[in-house]
């Protein structure tokens, strides 16, 4: 639930915003934790949290207007600019409504006191659980702006990789629709007046094959209605079945299992996976918290599920090189080197190499 406040700080200055509590004495106990001392406590209109959702609905955050935000962020940070004036002066400059909205309200968490990662906490609808880990830590090691820098170049990083996937699979999808659009105008419309042809010549001993292409025409140029409230019906079921928790988890397995398209969609799931645990590594996040992270953020449940065996394996002394070994999803090279990272104590050295390779596969085999 979210709370409307208005409280005095310790010199009686008045501060107003926001705040996330399961009741209305949850949200008073973390004021005073803040050392703000409530005078008015609400919670918030119905109207409000719907129009933050129509926001959204039109103005989503994009990925490449997270990583401008980090990248922007983490400049004004290194030329010594404070977090609110720096957060200030993106917020000003930036056209998405919804995001500015975020940001002041990030902005105004802040002066009430609560850390930046807190604040960014509050918005788990645009910022990944695994950007809110790499800032705290770096608030908690004191390094912000080198964790803020980690941020953007994995947001860049993901970015290129998931544009360079979409971009190959656009063209081939272009292709077949245009296939099936040409071959259903053609049976319907052009076909008939060929057929109208040949039986006004009379001809008899027409051939099997002819026989079946007149027999499909006359009933496309019968029913041919019929036939696109069938493909809508069979696309829209389609569509709505992968949005559900079994159909998700379904189409994520066909995914990886689809010829030619299968090894892109494993090569990017790979790079994802040593990209992200090398930044939460780096940023001195626990291996096993951070193997959880990374599987929340992987947007494949087969590898969710494997990293969460990893984690579980972590966690009971073993290595993930043991989980890896056992998995069809994982190509024994990586195996291999995520054990000896592991034996020499440099995982996070290892993981850069696996990123970089696999990300010049998924180059390769997206421009193929």
């Amino acid at each position: 639930m979210k709370f409307f406040f208005k409280a005095k700080n310790k010199e009686g200055l008045l501060k107003e915003g926001t705040i996330d509590a399961v009741n209305k004495n949850a949200a008073v106990e973390v004021l005073q934790k803040n050392e703000l001392f409530p005078i008015f406590l609400k919670e918030e209109a119905k109207q409000s949290l719907v129009l933050r959702n129509l926001l959204k609905s039109f103005d989503n955050v994009s990925n490449k207007e997270l990583m401008l935000f980090f990248r922007q962020l983490a400049i004004l940070i290194e030329a010594k600019v404070p977090i609110i004036s720096a957060l200030k002066s993106i917020e000003g400059q930036n056209e998405n409504v919804f995001f500015k909205k975020v940001l002041k309200g990030v902005i105004g968490d802040i002066q009430d006191g609560m850390p930046f990662s807190d604040a960014l906490e509050k918005n788990k609808d645009v910022f990944s659980n695994l950007m809110i880990s790499v800032v705290r830590s770096g608030e908690t090691s004191g390094n912000l702006r080198k964790s803020v820098e980690y941020v953007a170049d994995n947001i860049e990083k993901n970015y290129s990789l998931t544009s360079k996937v979409k971009s190959a699979l656009m063209y081939p999808m272009i292709i077949m629709i245009v296939f099936f659009a040409i071959g259903f105008v053609v049976i319907t419309f052009v076909v008939p007046k060929l057929v109208a042809i040949i039986k006004d010549s009379g001809i008899e001993n027409v051939p099997w094959y002819t026989k079946a292409v007149i027999s499909v025409s006359d009933f496309m140029a019968s029913f041919w209605w019929i036939i696109l409230i069938a493909i809508a019906g069979i696309v829209g079921g389609i569509s709505y079945y992968i949005k559900t928790e079994e159909g998700k988890r379904e189409w994520d397995y066909i995914k990886l299992r689809l010829p030619i398209v299968g090894n892109i969609f494993r090569n990017l799931y790979i790079a994802r996976f040593a990209d992200n645990l090398g930044v939460l590594l780096v940023g001195g996040i626990p291996i096993i918290r951070a193997l959880n992270l990374v599987s929340s953020v992987i947007n494949n449940s087969v590898y969710q599920t494997l990293f969460l065996k990893m984690a579980d394996e972590v966690k009971n002394g073993g290595f993930m090189s043991n989980v890896m070994e056992k998995s069809e999803y994982t190509p024994a090279i990586i195996s291999q080197m995520v054990k000896i990272g592991e034996e020499s104590g440099q995982i996070d050295l290892v993981l850069g190499h696996v990123a970089k390779y696999y990300e010049q596969e998924t180059d390769i085999a997206t421009k193929n």
